[in-house]
């Protein structure tokens, strides 16, 4: 059986095309949930290059480095989360302009 085997370098264009797109969102967006899903797609961007290169190279360190983003992702979307659900609460509003202040 012959696998056609897909080149490191499209999984590593298209990770730099979709942490290209988080950063773009990042930037331009002044909605915080938006900017909350922008972080997670640069995120998973790079997750996507260290499993390129582990698999690349038959190392199972990229894998680790995986792990340990994913953590911190999901830490970050929980707290995350529970501060746009407080602020959403308070200000009445998500947009990132009115959001200058987090004292009450």
């Amino acid at each position: 059986m012959n696998l056609s085997v897909v080149p490191v370098s499209y999984y590593l264009v298209l990770s730099a095309v979709l942490f290209g797109l988080g950063v773009i969102a990042f930037v331009f967006k002044r909605n915080i949930i938006t900017i909350f899903m922008s972080i997670e797609l640069m995120l998973n961007a790079v997750n996507l290059a260290f499993v390129a290169f582990a698999r690349a190279h038959n190392h199972l360190d990229g894998l680790v480095f995986v792990f340990f983003v994913i953590v911190v992702a999901a830490a970050e979307a929980a707290v995350g989360l529970a501060i746009v659900i407080m602020l959403a609460q308070n200000r009445q509003s998500l947009n990132v302009e009115r959001v200058n202040l987090l004292k009450f």
